[in-house]
């Protein structure tokens, strides 16, 4: 019998893609946790394949149930949902559960830079459930630190009207990769577990400044997009965590070493360009979801 796969955040963005491509390419048991087993999205997640679980972090039963017989899992958690504090309670408990539970594959979703003491909260906690992972003893584990991703900057955040606004220098060139490659990379790190054990990736797609990033999106929407930078207090004023990541941003800096990862792992992360021209249109417009 094929091995059996957990993935959590199955109808999220980075669970969902990491499903899908394993999907697409077979050889694994799938299954999903989601805390809406109903739900559409869930729905469409079986129609992949995928057996549908229920599973809420805030309820280790339902988690240990989810678990029982995996082989692997695919873990990851949202900092904005949960917050800080416990986002990192979350990630520590289900790696313990796991472990528990007789995982032999640990796939933990982190952050680019994470071990980088940046001063982050939402990285460095993330940098302390990959210690908790790795202290566990898996047989094998594979950490994944994706990088920035596109798909913000065409959120609420970022992507006002005609402007593509925040704090950041014009000149800063930021890291950044798109959701569906962190799902390839995720991928991979289940079927070449042997080979990849152990290991620690950062990737990203592509590095570009606001103003280059602005000009990309005006040319995907066929209508100027300019960049307007604002006081980082504006940010501060929304959320300490997201204004301490734009300083730390425009100081440091992501380090994902972009050229490297075909030649290592086979898959070439798209450029900013090229993600954009994936998305889908409505009536002859891009859609501005994700």
């Amino acid at each position: 019998m094929a091995n059996t796969i957990l993935i959590t955040g199955a109808t999220g963005h980075q669970g969902g893609a990491v499903l899908r491509h394993l999907a697409s390419r077979g050889g694994f048991r799938l299954r999903a946790m989601t805390r809406k087993p109903e739900g559409d999205a869930a729905k469409k997640l079986a129609t992949l394949g995928a057996e549908i679980v229920k599973g809420d972090y805030d309820e280790p039963g339902s988690v240990e149930r989810a678990l029982e017989g995996a082989w692997g899992v695919f873990a990851v958690q949202n900092t904005w949902e949960a917050g800080v504090e416990k986002e990192e309670e979350q990630g520590k408990q289900f790696a313990k559960l796991a472990k528990e539970r007789g995982v032999r594959h640990f796939v933990y979703t982190s952050v680019g830079s994470a071990h980088r003491s940046t001063g982050i909260p939402h990285f460095d906690n993330k940098y302390r459930v990959e210690q908790t992972v790795k202290a566990m003893g898996f047989p094998s584990h594979v950490i994944i630190r994706p990088v920035f991703f596109m798909e913000n900057l065409l959120g609420p955040w970022f992507l006002q009207g005609d402007k593509l606004v925040t704090a950041m220098d014009p000149a800063t060139k930021l890291q950044m990769i798109a959701v569906d490659d962190i799902g390839k990379f995720g991928a991979l790190a289940f079927q070449q577990a042997e080979k990849l054990a152990g290991q620690e990736i950062d990737i990203a797609g592509d590095s570009v400044t606001m103003p280059e990033a602005a000009a990309a999106i005006g040319r995907t929407l066929g209508r100027p997009i300019t960049y307007q930078r604002i006081p980082i207090e504006a940010v501060r004023a929304n959320s300490a965590d997201f204004a301490i990541m734009l300083e730390w941003f425009e100081r440091v800096g992501y380090d994902a070493d972009i050229p490297t990862l075909e030649a290592r792992y086979g898959i070439r992360p798209r450029t900013f360009e090229e993600w954009l021209k994936t998305i889908p249109t409505e009536s002859g417009e891009r859609s501005l979801g994700g």
